[in-house]
C-alpha cells in the first residue's frame, strides 16, 4: 500500500489497495470518468420478436448520454427466446456501427464519422455498402444457439476516434482530463445502466468484450464496474493487457503518438521511461479480480506482445488467489489453439490480429465455465 504496509487479507486489499491502484490508473493513465448520468433515459425504438427465424428477440434501444439529445448509445439488444430464465449476455463495442454487425436493412447506419478503412465507408461516413460486412466477425447466431443473449454499439456513438471530436462525450462534459478509451468504457458502463434493467437478462452475468483499441476499453470498465462478472479483452495490447514495460510490440512511446486522444495527459510523461509508471497492466486486471477474465491472442498478432500478456497474468494471479479463486491455473501459457480456462484465463490461436466466429466458440466456452451454460 501507499504507506508500505503489505496486503495480507482481502479486506486490506478489497477497502484500502484496491482504491489506491484505482486512484493511480486514473491519474497518470486513463483519466478520471465522470459520475453517470443522474437519471439515465432508455427508450426502445424497435422490437422484432421473430429474429433470427424465431429464435431471438431483438431490441433497439437509445440511451441518452447527457440531457440533450446527443450524443446517444445506439444500443442493439438480441436475447434467446429459448429460455426458461434471464440470460447471460455478452456486450461488446464495435467498430463501425450496427449495421455491420447484423445484416438487417432495418438497422441504420452510423450518422456521424467513421474511423478510415470502414468497409464500405465514403469519406469517413457509412453508406449502404457497409451493410453486414461484419457478420461473420461478430457471429452473434452462434452466440443466440449457445443461449447467450448479446448486445452491442458503435464506439464512436460515445467518442468518435479522433482527436478533439467536437461531439464526443468528452467535449459535452468538460473539465475532466480523460482519454476516449475512458470514455468508451464509461459508455459501455452507461449500456450496463439498460442491460441491469431488461428483465430477459440476467444482470448477474454480464460478460464485456473487446478487440483491440475495445479490448482496451472492456478492461478498463470491467476494473471500474463490479456489475460487470466477467472480462474478454481479445488482442488488447499496449495500454490494456501487455506489459507497458515490455521491449516487444507495441511501445507507450509509439501508442501516444499514434493515439494522442486514446489516454490523458499525464501518460504521456512516460513515453521515453515506462518503467517510471508507478503499476503495470497486472494491476488493472487484478482490479477486476475475483471476476473471471480472460486474455486472448494469436500468434502472428506480436504487436500485441501475447507472451507479455500471460506475465500480467501471472503477476495478477496472487491477488486473485487471496481472494479464493484458482486464479491463473498453468506456470506457462497453454499451447496454441487450447483453452487456459482457470478464472485468470489465457487462449492464442493461429492468425493475425482480428476478431472471428472461432474466438467467439472461445468465449462461450469460457462463459459456459464460469457462469454454468445458460437455462435454455
Amino acid at each position: 500500500m501507499f504507506g508500505g504496509e503489505r496486503v495480507e487479507t482481502p479486506k486490506q486489499w478489497l477497502k484500502k489497495r484496491r482504491p489506491e491502484l484505482s486512484a493511480l490508473f486514473q491519474h497518470y493513465m486513463y483519466g478520471t470518468m465522470p459520475p453517470a448520468p443522474w437519471k439515465p433515459r432508455f427508450t426502445v425504438e424497435r422490437v422484432d420478436r421473430n429474429y433470427f427465424d424465431g429464435k431471438a428477440t431483438f431490441k433497439e434501444v437509445s440511451i441518452n448520454l447527457t440531457r440533450k439529445e446527443n450524443p446517444a448509445i445506439h444500443l442493439l439488444v438480441i436475447t434467446p427466446n429459448k429460455r426458461s430464465k434471464p440470460a447471460p449476455v455478452f456486450l461488446g463495442l464495435n467498430f463501425y456501427g450496427n449495421y455491420m454487425v447484423v445484416d438487417d436493412p432495418l438497422v441504420a447506419p452510423p450518422a456521424g464519422w467513421l474511423p478510415s478503412g470502414a468497409p464500405g465507408s465514403t469519406n469517413n461516413h457509412a453508406t449502404e455498402a457497409g451493410r453486414g460486412k461484419q457478420v461473420d466477425v461478430w457471429a452473434v447466431e452462434q452466440t443466440i444457439d449457445r443461449g447467450y443473449a448479446f448486445a452491442t454499439f458503435y464506439n464512436g456513438d460515445v467518442e468518435p476516434d479522433r482527436p478533439n471530436a467536437p461531439e464526443g462525450i468528452r467535449a459535452q462534459l468538460p473539465g475532466y482530463d480523460w482519454g476516449a478509451i475512458a470514455a468508451w468504457a464509461w459508455g459501455l458502463q452507461r449500456a450496463v445502466d439498460y442491460l441491469v434493467t431488461d428483465g430477459a437478462l440476467d444482470p448477474q452475468r454480464i460478460a464485456v468484450v473487446g478487440h483491440s483499441r475495445n479490448g482496451k476499453a472492456a478492461l478498463v470498465a470491467g476494473a471500474f464496474d463490479e456489475r460487470i462478472a466477467l472480462v474478454i479483452p481479445l488482442q488488447a495490447g499496449c495500454g490494456g493487457t501487455a506489459p507497458s514495460r515490455g521491449k516487444i510490440g507495441e511501445s507507450v512511446k509509439q501508442i501516444n503518438d499514434r493515439f494522442p486522444h486514446w489516454f490523458n495527459s499525464q501518460f504521456k510523461k512516460f513515453n521515453e521511461q515506462p518503467e517510471r509508471l508507478p503499476f503495470d497492466q497486472h494491476s488493472l486486471i487484478a482490479l477486476c479480480a475475483p471476476r473471471p477474465v480472460l486474455l486472448s491472442n494469436a500468434v502472428e498478432d506480436t504487436w500485441a506482445n501475447p507472451a507479455g500478456q500471460f506475465e500480467m497474468l501471472q503477476a495478477a494471479d496472487p491477488v486473485y488467489r487471496l481472494l479464493g479463486t484458482d486464479g491463473l491455473g498453468a506456470q506457462q501459457a497453454p499451447q496454441t489453439g487450447k483453452l487456459l480456462d482457470s478464472t485468470l484465463g489465457y487462449y492464442i490461436r493461429p492468425g493475425k490480429h482480428s476478431m472471428t466466429k472461432e474466438d467467439w466458440k472461445i468465449f462461450l466456452d469460457f462463459a459456459d465455465k464460469h457462469f454454468g451454460e445458460p437455462h435454455r
